[in-house]
């Protein structure tokens, strides 16, 4: 990717709107390129400020029946009946287009945001073979490596006697912060665990379904746990309750 091809795709990056593909290929250019780079850095500040400060003003839910209740009457006093009909029927086409381009407008819910990121860079550490920055199955060396890179100390547990073995970490960016990625086996698939600290209170692992990935979701003891792998569901949930053991 060149540097004008960068620009060009600098917003739709900052919006995560890119294909994986693409997402990679720029990813490598910020790499290699420390201009470009510190463009996509002031320009990710920028993004990020704007959306801290620009207030988002929803609809409140009784808009549609306030519009048809004032159509109603509009079509009946100018129309004759026959052709009444015909003019409600479009007016609700009209209106049902509306309420759909609408919902699209409405940002999708935090949850649901983190969960399409974490399965992002989940699918980002199998295209780009880089996994783990600290390869070891000893959990007593994964997290040591953390030490200085965070600013919180993850919880590493071995599951291997559970047969999710550890095999190693990395360090990721999850929702504008630091995270830490911790990678177990389940046979041969992977399973990433991103955490990080969070002030919600503990809740039970919650399953949902992400362009064919499998994610968990909790949080314990002021960390939050997003678990994400092609491992089936119950047994990616069972991953979670031995985690929490």
């Amino acid at each position: 990717m060149s540097c004008q091809e960068m620009r060009e795709f600098l917003d739709a990056y900052v919006d995560r709107e890119l294909d994986v593909a693409t997402t990679l290929q720029f990813e490598r250019h910020l790499t290699d390129c420390v201009d470009c780079r510190e463009i996509c850095e002031q320009y990710q500040q920028f993004h990020n400020s704007v959306s801290s400060r620009i207030p988002y003003y929803q609809a409140p839910p009784e808009l549609g029946d306030k519009v048809r209740a004032m159509l109603r009457p509009t079509v009946e006093e100018r129309f004759p009946r026959w052709r009444g009909w015909a003019i409600a029927a479009g007016l609700a086409g009209l209106l049902i287009f509306g309420a759909a381009l609408f919902r699209l407008m409405i940002p999708a819910p935090e949850s649901q945001m983190l969960a399409e990121q974490v399965v992002s860079s989940h699918i980002r550490s199998l295209m780009a073979n880089h996994l783990s920055d600290v390869v070891s199955t000893d959990q007593h060396t994964v997290k040591p490596w953390f030490s200085g890179k965070l600013d919180f100390a993850p919880v590493v547990k071995d599951l291997a006697p559970k047969g999710f073995p550890l095999v190693g970490g990395r360090l990721d960016y999850i929702n504008n912060h630091s995270a830490a990625a911790l990678v177990y086996k389940r046979r041969q698939h992977t399973i990433n665990l991103f955490l990080w600290p969070s002030s919600e209170s503990d809740s039970s692992p919650r399953s949902i379904t992400i362009k064919g990935f499998n994610v968990v979701e909790w949080t314990h003891s002021h960390m939050a746990y997003w678990a994400v792998s092609d491992l089936n569901a119950d047994e990616l949930t069972e991953f979670a309750h031995d985690l929490e053991q």
